[in-house]
């Protein structure tokens, strides 16, 4: 992170590329102040190594239920965090809770577009809105001009698969039609609210991390975890206005729309 007395949100934060985050940033040698990890069950057992490593960092790390498919959650969450933060306000919130249906067009089903769409997409829009007073306050008590991650910023976990001139290149390889589509849509509500959200100056971001070895990404991936998450924490803290609604890789490399 770029400083080091900074408060963030990770979804999706109880396994693979969220719990590698949680695990890396309570971690580095210049620790937050305050990292809400948020998955849908906490105390479930998909949950039990988020738990571990919050026992281990008590004072850094707080567990928080939040379902991205259910606004009333998504409202409880913002209210607890608002509760911790006041006026100091969240500087980070990275929407990493996602779900993928491998299925082609042929064999995708209504529901599997409907699921997608509720958490790849429809998640993130009623987070980043119950989260805006929030980051509008993280702005304010920074005091500092421009853009960046240890100000105000929502940094969206997208994929190449969600970009429409690879679709050649990659379809036959990974069709995962629901996924790619719902993926598009977080790349256009991202562009919008950066758009929308400038003269705030709340800074957004679109990643992807690369094909990473997860239960997501399955045991084909390229590359582990901990190299996609490293890579995406350097870029995040590298973040300014210049990349305000960019689409970026876990290198920092700019990907086509």
């Amino acid at each position: 992170m770029a400083a080091p007395a900074v408060s963030v949100l990770i979804t999706g934060a109880n396994r693979g590329l969220g719990l590698e985050m949680v695990k890396q940033m309570a971690e580095a040698s210049r620790p937050l102040r305050k990292l809400f990890a948020c998955c849908r069950d906490p105390d479930g057992p998909r949950a039990e190594a988020l738990q571990t490593l919050a026992k281990k960092h008590p004072n850094v790390i707080t567990v928080i239920r939040l379902d991205a498919t259910d606004l009333c959650s998504i409202k409880q969450c913002a209210a607890q965090v608002g509760s911790v933060v006041g006026k100091g306000g969240l500087n980070l919130l990275i929407n990493n809770a996602g779900v993928l249906a491998k299925a082609t067009l042929q064999e995708a089903t209504s529901e599997d577009m409907q699921n997608s769409f509720n958490t790849n997409v429809m998640g993130p829009m009623n987070i980043i809105k119950e989260f805006l007073p929030h980051l509008r306050a993280a702005v304010k008590a920074s005091g500092t001009p421009g853009m960046s991650s240890s100000k105000a910023a929502v940094v969206n976990i997208s994929s190449i698969l969600a970009s429409m001139e690879t679709v050649k290149q990659l379809y036959g390889f990974f069709p995962a039609v629901s996924y790619r589509i719902s993926k598009a849509g977080l790349n256009m509500l991202t562009r919008c609210a950066a758009e929308e959200l400038k003269k705030d100056e709340i800074l957004f971001s679109l990643l992807h991390p690369g094909w990473v070895r997860t239960d997501m990404g399955g045991e084909e991936g390229e590359i582990d975890a901990p190299e996609s998450v490293q890579g995406m924490l350097s870029v995040m803290a590298s973040l300014t206005e210049k990349q305000n609604g960019a689409f970026l890789d876990y290198k920092g490399n700019s990907l086509p729309w």
